[in-house]
């Protein structure tokens, strides 16, 4: 029989061991800091009937979704965890609990081209908080804490939390009388960064229909310099001349006072009027996160406020909140910066446990033993000469191998051997147990990422 050569498909993520316990430990470490916030976990089905996925779809996301018949059903695969949600809570609306805080780790799909860094099948990790009617402006000054504990304790140092809000946008375009043009414009100022003020000037003339006198006047909005402070002072010189304009201030502004409570610190924050994001979707406060020594990432977090989450599937008025960040994408991008940890433990275990005689009950019970203290302990039961047992260990960077032969028995004793430092000691089963509970902790105190 001919064999089939076995390949993963192209945009389709495969970690080695070591790295997916990396990654666990990054999901780890976001599920208890959201949990921390008073988010509830939720997960919601891979699969869901197409009709409902689609509420919202049309251009880029049919071409996207990966859609198929099961019998006379039309199902797809999630393409976000947002719209699963909006879908749950108009499912559950009744026994629902509001504000409704949710948290979700989970895969979705795409059937776009994969590129480097851009998966067909990754993980995404989002929090939301959803309002019956109403949301308070809290719920939104909390997000950028959220991010910066959730980063903070991943170990990453060297980012930066955007935020800006539509209202003022949108109030700012109606000023000018530029509101028929604000996508235009607002895809023409996000290529500041890549393409410089003088072509983005030229752009707003030749393409979006903005006389010389709006252009400069959106650049000069745009490029205001300072601290969060100033540039809300730059701000207040537009106030009383559009009323949304004027909401979106107010919100603004309630976000940065809140930030030094919520103990965000200032060189994690800014203010950056170029942020727009989702155009017919985000109605208020606005974020992107950003790794300032590797901007050619782009974010590595983003979201804001919108008005209502489930229109397509109920008459309630669900305003919310919520972030996303492409914990797949992440991961793959730490690694390549070769900022992931490697001081953590990856090993499947801390201690390899050798029985050394016919009897493996003494083996078996200390194994049993040091499992019930928290240690992750692997048995090696093969029949394998001595230094091959050890070269398993080594392979498998399980820092410490445990002996039981018969002095060890008749003494009471067992010995124990660092593989890193060759060390070896006879120590009781109370010693031995106390001694690698400590020194795995220890292994285990760093961060997953490593951003010096």
């Amino acid at each position: 029989m001919e064999k089939i050569r076995p390949r993963t498909l192209s945009g389709f993520l495969e970690l080695p061991p070591e790295q997916q316990v990396l990654m666990d430990k990054m999901t780890a470490v976001l599920r208890e800091t959201y949990a921390r916030y008073g988010f509830t976990p939720l997960d919601t089905p891979a699969i869901e009937a197409s009709e409902v996925l689609l509420a919202k779809g049309g251009g880029e996301t049919e071409k996207q979704i990966y859609r198929f018949q099961k019998g006379d059903s039309d199902l797809a695969l999630r393409f976000d965890l947002t719209v699963p949600l909006a879908k749950y809570v108009a499912a559950n609306y009744g026994q629902l609990t509001f504000p409704f805080r949710r948290y979700q780790i989970g895969k979705v799909w795409r059937g776009e081209r994969a590129q480097r860094g851009r998966f067909r099948e990754f993980y995404q990790a989002d929090i939301d908080v959803i309002g019956d009617g109403a949301l308070d402006i809290l719920n939104e000054a909390e997000i950028p804490a959220i991010i910066d504990q959730t980063f903070t304790r991943l170990g990453l140092k060297k980012f930066r939390i955007r935020v800006n809000n539509r209202k003022i946008l949108n109030g700012f375009f109606a000023m000018l009388g530029l509101s028929d043009q604000a996508g235009d414009v607002l895809r023409t100022i996000d290529k500041l960064d890549k393409i410089g003020s003088d072509q983005v000037r030229a752009l707003l003339l030749a393409e979006c229909g903005a006389a010389p006198e709006q252009a400069d006047e959106i650049l000069r909005f745009i490029t205001a310099g300072g601290t969060s402070g100033q540039k809300l002072d730059v701000l207040a010189q537009y106030q009383g001349r559009n009323e949304t304009f004027d909401l979106g201030l107010s919100e603004l502004r309630a976000v940065v006072e809140y930030l030094p409570a919520f103990g965000v610190p200032e060189e994690h924050f800014e203010i950056d009027l170029t942020i727009a994001r989702g155009l017919d979707y985000y109605t208020g406060t606005v974020y992107e996160t950003v790794m300032t020594e590797h901007p050619e990432v782009g974010s590595v977090c983003s979201g804001g406020r919108y008005d209502d989450l489930a229109e397509y599937y109920t008459n309630k008025k669900l305003p919310g909140v919520g972030i996303s960040i492409g914990l797949t994408r992440l991961f793959y991008v730490l690694q390549e910066q070769k900022m992931l940890s490697d001081t953590l433990l990856t090993a499947p275990a801390d201690v390899l446990v050798l029985p050394m005689t016919e009897d493996l009950s003494a083996a078996i019970a200390l194994a049993t033993r040091l499992r019930a203290a928290g240690l992750r302990v692997q048995l090696y039961g093969e029949k394998k000469k001595f230094k091959a047992k050890l070269a398993y260990a080594d392979r498998l960077g399980i820092p410490f191998v445990l002996f039981l032969g018969e002095d060890e028995l008749r003494a009471g004793m067992c010995s124990v051997k660092d593989m890193a430092t060759g060390a070896q000691q006879t120590l009781s089963a109370a010693e031995a147990e106390a001694l690698l509970t400590a020194a795995v902790a220890e292994r285990n105190a760093g961060s997953v990422i490593e951003d010096s």
